[in-house]
């Protein structure tokens, strides 16, 4: 792990296909001229990182946008009849992650994570549950085992232990950035859907919507151990959100939303204060 002192950086949460929310505040940040020196991501803020890293500049941005566009849940939870079945055959997981694969291999434009264009740092989880922090070797295999859900896809072996979702020990890897010497920490969210009117259908639904329960807590929690010297942003969440992490078809307007609510937030001095714990609740209701 390379540490870089006295850096910004940019912290990704995972939270499905409310990734696409991040790619507005990206948009939004870098037209207020603020930009990072390394990045860190876990869970679906890794697939995120990861691209943003090949291209830290409004260009990338905009191809990340194109890409969150086209997008379906298809390309990424392919679950049919077919993988149905293969669940009874092979229990550990229900989706086969090669659609997922191909989808990071297509639009990522480096093999490895230290040839990235800023320093990467993609976050996953081991089987004691404890973070771990990639920053080099394959990123493609870093990116697959930092969006292994347990269940769903299986898990991706590196350097011979099995890792899963960056989720379960750090969705919002905070601590890590701070560890990796960063001064200046602005945190990226998903949110969750704080308006949907049913509890989610299907295995990987409930799944997602399960973890994402837990994630406002855990990112309350890990705001706490960031020492007061450190600079600590929280870009807004957005509220009320009816769409839940299973469904791509909203990226389009929950980047332009995002963008909206960030723009916003910073005019109105959201970089010049620092983030507490209980400005959580006060954020979901941006945008």
């Amino acid at each position: 792990m390379t540490v870089t002192a006295g850096k910004t950086a940019f912290v990704f949460a995972g939270g499905g296909s409310l990734g696409a929310i991040q790619v507005g505040m990206l948009r939004a940040l870098l037209s207020s001229g603020l930009h990072p020196d390394f990045v860190v991501g876990a869970s679906v803020g890794a697939i995120n990182a990861s691209y943003f890293a090949s291209a830290p500049n409004a260009e990338g941005v905009a191809s990340l946008e194109r890409i969150w566009s086209g997008l379906r849940r298809a390309d990424i939870f392919p679950f049919s009849s077919a993988s149905a079945f293969g669940l009874l055959r092979y229990p550990d997981n229900i989706i086969n992650p090669s659609r997922l694969r191909r989808l990071i291999e297509t639009h990522l434009s480096y093999a490895r994570l230290e040839e990235a264009a800023i320093p990467l740092h993609v976050v996953a989880t081991d089987l004691q549950g404890l973070s771990v922090c990639l920053s080099s070797g394959p990123a493609v295999e870093a990116i697959l085992a930092s969006t292994a859900i347990p269940g769903v896809f299986p898990p991706v072996y590196i350097d011979g232990r099995p890792l899963t979702d960056g989720a379960i020990a750090a969705n919002t890897p905070i601590r890590i950035a701070a560890e990796l010497g960063a001064s200046r920490i602005i945190v990226l969210p998903t949110g969750y859907a704080s308006a949907l009117k049913e509890s989610p259908k299907g295995v990987v639904a409930k799944a997602l919507h399960a973890i994402t329960l837990m994630i406002t807590w855990q990112l309350k929690h890990e705001m706490t151990l960031v020492p007061e010297t450190i600079q600590l942003h929280l870009a807004p969440m957005l509220c009320p959100l009816e769409v839940s992490r299973y469904d791509f078809s909203a990226s389009k307007e929950l980047i332009e939303r995002a963008a909206r609510s960030t723009t916003k937030w910073i005019e109105h001095g959201g970089l010049t204060r620092r983030a507490l714990p209980q400005e959580l609740a006060a954020h979901r209701h941006h945008g």
